[in-house]
């Protein structure tokens, strides 16, 4: 009979991966070292190829790629093919992360920079009470603003979520807690609405809303059921995904306590997905939000506020950004970059508002 012993510390494998909760100063040393070194070569090859600070673009790329052998080879000979393989993975995690953030970071501080000027320098506050009914091309003192698009956003907008959030919840519960003969034809449709442009949908509104009714039928309430129409397929489907992560112990608690399914659903499923859901819903406000197409074909648009969702023309903050965009002159085009930077702030403090409303809540009800 043997006994297999485990080995020493010391007769460990050379090249296991090393996981460091902090970094070490070897640790740095290893990163600034070839990251040092392929920034004098890159360097040196630009300035003699002729390439002017234009070329920044590509002394980035080059330096990467660079940087990336060096730091492999080095690692490589210090701890082994399979530490670098591992070190190499998390340069490239870390710089696809750095790049991805750094393009949103780019964009939100570009509309920022530009907006400002609009939203709350020059033209504070008339940008935020008056609507652009007195804009003209040369006219740069007017008294002009954006209000009427910052209320037709939020009357569209929620009219829209008001109708889809209960129809898109049922769906998703119908779909993963009590699926019947209509689960696998609505699970087809969904499917099928996820991937429709959204033109579709504002298409479909104008021809069996507005085109009935001829100039009557533009309204905030049709721009309103585009918007639902493309805000329903995705609340479902990211609901129904949240619904999946309940545990299965929860309902069968629910169920052995003698408890219907119905009830169930409504006071264990539910409460316990109630953070998703909220993040559901709010997914799909912000794939919608930003829509110009469908309310272009179902509210028309209208430079004047419009109180009221029901009758009339009424505007939106893309649609207006889209109109002051393709009017060439200084009041439009410092106007675009204001209306961009409010439909940011816009979509962001409803995403932060109802994120953390939906946590506060789901907590309180687990914690039940």
């Amino acid at each position: 009979m043997s006994i297999v012993t485990s080995p020493a510390p010391s007769e460990q494998p050379h090249d296991v991966p090393r996981r460091l909760s902090g970094l070490s100063a070897t640790d740095i040393a290893e990163v600034l070292l070839p990251a040092v070194a392929a920034a004098c070569l890159v360097g040196v090859v630009f300035v003699l190829a002729g390439f002017g600070p234009g070329a920044w673009l590509g002394f980035v790329i080059c330096w990467l790629g660079v940087f990336v052998l060096n730091y492999g080879v080095m690692t490589a000979r210090r701890h082994g093919p399979l530490v670098a393989k591992d070190r190499l993975a998390r340069v490239w995690v870390i710089t696809g992360s750095a790049v991805a953030v750094g393009a949103l970071a780019w964009i939100l501080i570009y509309v920022l920079v530009n907006g400002w000027f609009a939203a709350f320098g020059h033209n504070f506050p008339s940008f935020w009470a008056h609507d652009f009914s007195k804009g003209g091309v040369l006219d740069v003192k007017a008294r002009v603003g954006a209000l009427h698009a910052i209320v037709g956003t939020l009357e569209q907008v929620g009219l829209a979520t008001f109708a889809t959030t209960p129809l898109a919840i049922l769906a998703a519960v119908y779909l993963n807690e009590m699926p019947g003969r209509l689960a696998v034809p609505l699970r087809i449709v969904v499917d099928a609405m996820s991937g429709m442009p959204s033109v579709i949908a504002g298409l479909f509104i104008f021809i069996i809303w507005v085109v009935p009714r001829k100039l009557n039928g533009f309204s905030g309430l049709a721009a309103a059921m585009a918007i639902a129409i493309i805000m329903m397929p995705t609340v479902i489907r990211t609901s129904e995904e949240v619904l999946r992560l309940v545990p299965g112990t929860l309902r069968e608690a629910a169920l052995a306590l003698g408890s219907p399914e119905r009830r169930m659903v409504i006071r264990v499923v539910l409460p316990t997905a109630r953070s998703g859901l909220v993040t559901a819903v709010i997914l799909g406000v912000a794939r919608a939000t930003g829509e110009t197409a469908p309310v272009l074909l179902t509210a028309g648009g209208n430079p004047r506020l419009n109180l009221s969702p029901f009758r009339g023309p009424q505007a939106d903050l893309p649609l207006q950004v889209y109109s002051w965009f393709g009017t060439a002159g200084p009041t439009s085009l410092h106007e675009t970059w204001g209306g961009a930077l409010v439909l940011i702030l816009v979509v962001l403090t409803l995403f932060v508002l109802a994120r953390l409303l939906g946590t506060g809540r789901a907590a309180g009800a687990l914690t039940r």
